[in-house]
């Protein structure tokens, strides 16, 4: 699966992913590029899209997304906070036709 990673996510959290292809809006060259556009740039060549900005859901029209959002919800954006997500995103990625916007959080056990 082709994964995007937002900027605001650390890009060793790629290496986390082992089996996905993994890129940054730095590798791309989209860092200045807002979240509208960058969703529908990001449409045209990921699967994915992988964020931690929590208001993105609240800010786009759900429905007409033009890629799924898998928004982390970590204690910080810190990868030490963000590795323990690793394998909840690595679940939802294998189910088939994720849609939307799905927040992956750490289970509450």
């Amino acid at each position: 699966m082709n994964i995007f990673l937002g900027e605001c996510v650390d890009r060793r959290f790629a290496r986390l992913l082992p089996g996905h292809t993994v890129h940054t809006a730095k590798d791309m060259g989209w860092t200045s590029i807002r979240n509208g556009e960058l969703l529908t740039l990001a449409a045209t060549t990921f699967d994915v899209f992988v964020t931690v900005d929590r208001n993105l859901a609240f800010q786009q029209n759900q429905p007409a997304l033009p890629i799924p959002v898998l928004v982390l919800r970590a204690r910080t954006n810190r990868l030490a906070d963000l590795s323990l997500l690793a394998h909840v995103l690595l679940t939802i990625l294998s189910r088939p036709a994720i849609q939307g916007v799905t927040f992956v959080e750490a289970s509450k056990t």
